[in-house]
Parts: structure tokens; C-alpha cells; sequence
């Protein structure tokens, strides 16, 4: 038995009661369910980083909204499937004040979360043409979002940006646009695992291409405006939150309520689909669905078949959240600061204990502080780290199953780690560093 600060035999005999073939490669869901039952059997309380999700209650406007709402007898009336009214127009004002983008209400459409959001955008857009029904993945990304293609059946390609920043870019993502096979391109801005933010420069490239190759461009906003190093919180005024949609009409945006506004437990997101792809006209899609135009086939064809529309209460609290942010009087930012604060202090708790960061640059500038950092620790690779911290309190996933080719990576989410619990995360990362010499 070794001697780490959770128990060695106990650690070992939940491992092996999960029936986990890697650690290393388990997914998110497998790791916090593992941990759970190391905390059940030892009593212990690990730094949980392996799940995103929010780590502040959710904002009391919503609360409110939607409570009027079930008093009012709301959950006895099927909500329109392409949302209701004052949602809808609070969308719109909100991209405009905060993204600079002119769009239509009829164009903004509530999902059952930013997921729900994705799976329908692939759904529909990858059948718009017969001979190229795959999406590009700019990796590394969130890897339900793969899976979701798997289900579908669809194809996919994908490749590690690490290397392809800058001018770099175009290159790398010319040489899959080029095979004609393309309909989709995806990433996540500020990115989920490696929390980089594309710059303006690459943003650019991104949308010329679409432009070039008639592609469309899917941005999961999911951590929107949570690039601190800029204030993106002042309706209206400038900077705004970096999108590709200043460079191309080929867009959809997925803007999520789970993290900004802690808003994750009722499923309710945002797709924002530009006017221009909103009126395309493409005859493929008549093989799926009774209408030829993207708008329509999504709305009547694919958010009709999964879910009939997003639950009703639901959308009362995200337009009464957003009513709040577009009329400034709630600033957007302000509560989840907080997390580029946390991560700020744990980064430099794991580089004072021999460990790397691994995600450290966007383009040639140091990344933000925010909701996720990336690590790593010399001699080990991601499947071997990941196990070891197992036994030390510590969880957070590998890298591998995000599409990064950076082997030797681990991600860690800061939502859930409390500062009171700083202490503890220090004298761990402490005992790790000293129980693994660096030669």
C-alpha cells in the first residue's frame, strides 16, 4: 500500500470495479461516476475538474420569470416549436448589442440546450448536398459533439490546431475544404478543452474559406464573452464578442445559458442561424424533409422530430435573462469573472509543482484565465497522469478524447473548485510533485 492522501487499496479497487479498460481514455460522465464512488467509499473530497458545470446558482431573474410562468399554467400549452415571441426578439437584441449582427427574430430559435442546438445543425445542414455530408472539426472540442455525428451516421474529419495557428491556418483548413466533401465546419470560441480564443486574423481566414467553398460555419459560443482579458459585457458598445460573422453569411451560432447565466439544469439554449443560410434554398434536403429551404427544413423537419420545441417556463427565464442583459441592467460578465480569478491562482499552483501548460498561447499572446486550463507533467503521459491523480484527490480528463494530439495533456475545469479548497489542492499538488522527482 502506498501511502497518498486518498486510499491506495480503495482508489485501486474502484478502478477496477468500473471496469474502465483506460482511465486515461474514459469519458466525462465515466470519470465523475468513478470518482463519486472513491468519494462514497472513502469519505474524501477530491478537487473535482473533470465536469463543466457552473459553479454559481442560477440568476434569480429566470428563477422569477419562470415561476410567473408555471403560475400562469404555462407547462399545459405546447410551446411553438420555433419559440415564443419575446424570446425571440431578446435573442435578436442580444446579438445585436453584443455580437454587432443584424439578424431577424424569425432566425433566432431556443433549443433544449446548445446540444440540442448542434445535433439539429448537423442533422439538417450536412444533408443539404448530396455529394459532401461531413463537418470539420477544429480541434481539440467538446467530444459528445463526434459522437453526435456518429450517431447520425454522418462523417467527419478533424485535426489539432496546436500547431496551426496565425497564418497557418488557412493551409490546414483549405486542404480539407478542398476535397469537396465538406459541409460544416465546428469549434468552440473561447475553446472547450484547451480554453484558446481564435483571434480576428483566424476568425477571418475561417469565414473567407466558408465563403470560398460554401461551407457553413457552425461557432459554439457556449462560454460567451468569457474571454476575460476583454470586457465584452457593455451592450451596444464596442468590443463585441469575436465571431466569424463578421467575415461570412455561412454561419450558425450556438449561444448556451448553462455557464453565463448558470443556467444549465433547464436545458435551454440558443440557435442563431444567419439570414442568409436561414433563406438558402437546397434541393438535397428534400430528400429528408418537405421543404427545400434550410429555415424551414429545420424547424418543421428537425426540431419538430426531436423534441417538438423547448420546453416552455424555460424560455420565460432565458427571455427575462436576457430582457435584463440587453437593458443593462444586469451585467453579463460580472458573476462568472470569478472563474478567470480561480484559475488564474490554480494554474500557478499546479507550474509551482513541476507541472507545464500545455494550451499556453493564442497565437503570441499567453491564453486567458477562465472556465478551463490545460496541464500536463514531464516523464507522463495523459492515460498515466490522469490515473496517478486519481490517488491524490485529484480528477479532470485527458486530452485524448477531445481530438488533441497533445498525448501528455490533461484538462481541468475550475467551476467546482471551491477557494476554500485551495489549501487542499496545494499540499496534494505538493505531495504529487515530491512522490514524482523530475529528472
Amino acid at each position: 500500500m502506498k501511502n497518498t492522501p486518498i486510499n491506495y487499496n480503495i482508489v485501486n479497487q474502484k478502478i477496477k470495479e468500473s471496469n474502465l479498460q483506460s482511465v486515461g481514455r474514459a469519458s466525462i460522465r465515466m470519470i465523475k461516476k468513478l470518482v463519486d464512488d472513491i468519494e462514497n467509499a472513502t469519505g474524501e473530497r477530491y478537487i473535482r475538474m473533470e465536469m463543466g458545470i457552473p459553479g454559481f446558482p442560477p440568476l434569480k431573474i429566470g428563477i422569477e420569470a419562470e415561476k410567473k410562468a408555471l403560475d400562469a399554467g404555462v407547462p399545459a400549452i405546447y410551446p411553438d416549436i420555433f419559440g415564443i415571441p419575446q424570446l425571440k426578439r431578446e435573442i435578436k437584441r442580444f446579438v445585436k448589442l453584443f455580437l454587432n449582427l443584424d439578424i431577424s427574430a424569425e432566425s433566432c430559435i431556443p433549443t433544449v440546450g446548445s446540444m440540442q442546438g448542434s445535433y439539429a445543425a448537423f442533422l439538417t445542414l450536412n444533408r443539404m448536398y448530396p455529394e459532401r455530408e461531413g463537418t470539420l472539426f477544429i480541434d481539440p472540442g467538446f467530444p459528445v459533439h463526434k459522437q453526435q455525428i456518429r450517431t447520425m451516421g454522418q462523417e467527419y474529419m478533424s485535426f489539432d490546431v496546436y500547431n496551426y495557428r496565425g497564418d497557418k491556418l488557412k493551409e490546414k483548413v483549405e486542404s480539407y475544404l478542398s476535397t469537396g466533401k465538406v459541409s460544416t465546419i465546428l469549434y468552440s470560441n473561447p475553446n472547450n478543452p484547451s480554453w484558446i480564443c481564435f483571434t480576428e486574423n483566424e476568425l477571418k481566414i475561417i469565414g473567407d474559406l466558408a465563403n470560398k467553398y460554401n461551407v457553413i460555419v457552425i461557432e459554439d459560443l457556449a462560454y460567451f464573452g468569457m474571454d476575460f482579458r476583454k470586457d465584452y459585457s457593455v451592450p451596444g458598445q464596442p468590443p463585441y464578442q469575436p465571431t466569424v460573422a463578421k467575415y461570412t453569411g455561412n454561419y450558425v451560432l450556438l449561444i448556451s445559458s448553462s455557464k453565463v447565466f448558470s443556467y444549465a439544469g433547464q436545458r435551454i439554449g440558443m440557435m442563431v442561424i444567419s439570414d442568409k443560410v436561414f433563406e438558402t434554398r437546397a434541393p438535397g434536403l428534400l430528400r429528408y424533409y418537405q421543404y427545400d429551404t434550410v429555415g424551414r427544413a429545420m424547424i418543421f423537419g428537425t426540431v419538430y422530430s426531436l423534441s417538438s420545441g423547448t420546453a416552455h417556463t424555460p424560455q420565460f427565464a432565458l427571455a427575462a435573462i436576457l430582457k435584463a442583459v440587453n437593458n443593462g441592467e444586469f451585467n453579463l460578465l460580472d458573476q462568472v469573472k470569478e472563474y478567470g480569478r480561480k484559475a488564474k491562482i490554480m494554474k500557478k499552483m499546479f507550474t509551482d509543482n513541476g507541472f507545464k501548460i500545455v494550451y499556453d498561447k493564442d497565437e503570441d499572446q499567453p491564453i486567458a484565465d477562465g472556465f478551463y486550463f490545460t496541464f500536463s507533467y514531464p516523464g507522463m503521459n495523459a492515460e498515466e497522469l490522469l490515473h496517478e491523480l486519481l490517488y491524490y484527490g485529484i480528477s479532470a480528463i485527458s486530452l485524448l478524447i477531445t481530438g488533441s494530439e497533445r498525448t501528455e495533456g490533461i484538462r481541468a475545469c475550475v467551476s467546482l473548485v471551491r477557494r476554500g479548497q485551495f489549501s487542499d489542492l496545494e499540499f496534494r499538488l505538493k505531495r504529487f510533485h515530491a512522490d514524482h522527482p523530475i529528472s
